[in-house]
């Protein structure tokens, strides 16, 4: 099967999907929301200046060195080492802004509220970000959709995956499926052996290709939206030096409630997670509060194997 671009009016450099923040006095404009909606994805270039992108770079050395607090998976500590000797030893630590003040002032940017507020809904909330760092020679991410992870039930998960490097096909750039999302249908998962991938599952036996798949290679500063159902993978980072940063954030409507976690405390029908951020627009579970859940974490990579992270029902 081949999935045709709905092209927008306006694109960046011919590229169907491509907006420049720096031409749209207005924001996003209803063919780039059509585009979004049809094809699963948008990217605005130039959603960041330099220096933010520079901000965030040097927070992710102080997350990963322990500066601003350890963490589970926390490999250090480092002392006498080098900041790229520090770097390559993580390849994603989840919740960053449970520490990082950059991080955190990051979730509600000025470009994701617009964005989101036009495409998702006018109140928006956030529940988690993932701070990539992928040196040269890690693993990519096998077929997923992040609805697999955090389920919102009404489709309004979005990333917002923000590039803090140019990210190309050699260090390992995303690659989606346009309109993929669009089924609703969140396909089977399983355990893989394949070394290119970290150790999260692979979604198989959905009715696309790899064929169907396009690369979304974008300039640091740029953020590439998606909706939670649509595919998406990433390959090895096989450049012969550097990185491949990101700081993802994901979003959801502030009116779905969000089973996140574990529902023990409520019925599976009323359970809500409340470890969350509002970034715009008015949230109607505000009388429930808030509540610290999360807390930073290593995503392992690969190294030595997953045998010791996974299930072992679930080996092949």
């Amino acid at each position: 099967m081949t999935t045709a671009l709905c092209e927008p009016q306006t694109s960046h450099a011919g590229k169907p999907g491509f907006a420049d923040w720096h031409k749209l006095p207005n924001g996003l404009n209803e063919s780039q929301v059509k585009f979004f909606h049809d094809n699963g994805f948008i990217v605005v270039e130039n959603a960041l200046p330099m220096e933010d992108v520079l901000a965030l770079r040097e927070e992710a050395v102080q997350i990963c060195r322990g500066d601003l607090g350890t963490y589970s998976g926390w490999v250090g500590p480092h002392e006498g080492q080098s900041p790229d000797q520090i770097m390559r030893q993580y390849l994603c630590i989840h919740f960053p802004h449970k520490i990082g003040p950059v991080c955190k002032s990051t979730i509600g940017h000025p470009v994701i509220v617009d964005v989101l507020s036009k495409s998702v809904s006018p109140d928006i909330k956030a529940m988690q970000s993932m701070l990539f760092i992928k040196a040269a020679g890690k693993p990519g991410q096998a077929w997923h959709q992040d609805e697999d992870y955090i389920p919102t039930r009404d489709r309004s998960l979005t990333g917002a995956w923000i590039a803090m490097d140019d990210a190309t096909l050699q260090n390992g750039c995303l690659w989606v499926i346009p309109g993929s999302h669009k089924p609703g249908v969140l396909w089977p998962q399983e355990y893989h052996q394949k070394p290119e991938f970290d150790c999260a599952e692979e979604s198989v036996n959905f009715p696309y290709h790899d064929e169907d798949a396009i690369p979304v290679e974008v300039k640091a500063g740029a953020i590439v939206f998606f909706n939670g159902y649509l595919l998406h993978r990433s390959l090895r980072n096989v450049a012969a030096s550097g990185y491949r940063r990101a700081l993802v954030n994901h979003y959801c409507s502030a009116q779905t409630l969000l089973p996140w976690g574990d529902p023990k405390q409520s019925p599976v029908a009323k359970h809500d997670y409340r470890d969350i951020i509002m970034i715009c627009g008015r949230d109607p579970y505000a009388y429930k509060g808030t509540v610290e859940i999360a807390r930073p974490s290593v995503r392992p990579s690969g190294e030595g194997g997953c045998e010791s992270w996974r299930p072992k029902k679930k080996l092949e």
